[in-house]
């Protein structure tokens, strides 16, 4: 999930998952100095973790797929990847099916069914494509032979050795995205440790098979990072002029002018948003159809949704299905 996973890890799983793992090691240069750092920092038994190493491998295809994420797009290109009927007939069975637990995930943290059953539908497609490459060699692969984010995963290995020693389980048999997000709400190893909760009551936490735990952890997630309950996600919006373009650019960043304030640019929202959501921050998008850009004014809320893939089509892609999930169960209010 987050900024590696969701989107771009259901789009490109399928290609890693048939890659062979092959024979390629983690250099050992780059392999003590982590080692160590477990040893020291956390308890962790080196002999043990040179064990577990020494059957790892790192993945080509895993390189491959961080290459080419989804999210590098335009919108009309990325939109139907994700708004289809199979996966709006997909949320609406999924959203009949745990109805209840949305309804109490909703209650406790806020967040409405249709965000959280929009996130897992465009993670996962309902837990149907959790990915299948093993979770210790995309993250080796990517913590010692992907300098551009070896830093971060690194931490995510650190984080996902943790995970399964708290929680017993066979580091080896963990399976996940290339990016090495885990379960039906796709979450990295950090996020899983933090926000994941166990919300089926059964005394552990499982994002793979428990959809009660997956449902309340994104929900948890959102409400964390600030989701607003009844407060907008995004609106349409028209534009005149060229002074609009001085507010593009930026689209994950936190709002700050308000949508009155937007109105000077040339910016102008459809229907009577403008009266009744003038004082709140808000943002505008361009998404590029296949026409020619279409403009939104996007709130707080969409930022939040950001914070789980730092992208702007991702969010509206789960913005959007959700909505249409909504109208496909004929029910009405955001």
């Amino acid at each position: 999930m987050m900024l590696f996973a969701g989107a771009v890890a259901y789009t490109a799983v399928s290609g890693c998952a048939s890659v062979p793992a092959g024979a390629v090691t983690i250099p050992q240069r780059e392999l003590r100095p982590f080692i160590g750092r477990m040893v020291k920092e956390h308890g962790f038994s080196r002999a043990k973790l040179e064990r577990l190493f020494g059957r790892v491998r790192l993945r080509p295809g895993v390189l491959a797929a961080i290459r080419r994420p989804a999210e590098a797009k335009p919108w009309f290109q990325y939109r139907p990847i994700f708004l289809t009927s199979a996966r709006i007939r997909g949320g609406v069975r999924f959203w009949d099916r745990y109805a209840p637990i949305l309804k109490r995930a909703r209650q406790r943290y806020g967040v409405p069914p249709q965000i959280v059953t929009g996130i897992i539908g465009v993670e996962t497609r309902y837990g149907r494509r959790m990915g299948n490459i093993p979770v210790m060699d995309s993250l080796s692969t990517l913590a010692f032979d992907y300098p551009p984010r070896a830093r971060f995963f690194r931490r995510e290995l650190a984080q996902f050795l943790l995970l399964t020693r708290d929680d017993g389980l066979d580091p080896l048999r963990v399976k996940g995205s290339y990016a090495g997000a885990m379960g039906m709400p796709q979450f990295i190893a950090s996020s899983y440790r933090r926000y994941a909760v166990d919300f089926d009551g059964d005394g552990h936490i499982d994002l793979a098979n428990s959809p009660a735990d997956a449902i309340g952890s994104v929900a948890r997630y959102l409400s964390a990072h600030g989701w607003r309950p009844g407060a907008p996600v995004a609106i349409p919006a028209k534009v005149s002029g060229d002074h609009y373009r001085t507010l593009l650019g930026d689209n994950v960043s936190v709002p700050k002018r308000t949508l009155k304030e937007l109105e000077a640019f040339g910016v102008e929202a459809t229907g009577d948003a403008a009266d009744t959501l003038g004082d709140r921050p808000a943002k505008l998008l361009r998404l590029q159809g296949r026409d020619g850009p279409g403009y939104w004014i996007t709130f707080h809320n969409f930022y939040v949704i950001t914070r789980y893939n730092h992208s702007a089509l991702y969010a509206m892609a789960v913005y959007q299905l959700g909505r249409a999930i909504r109208t496909a169960r004929g029910r009405g209010g955001e």
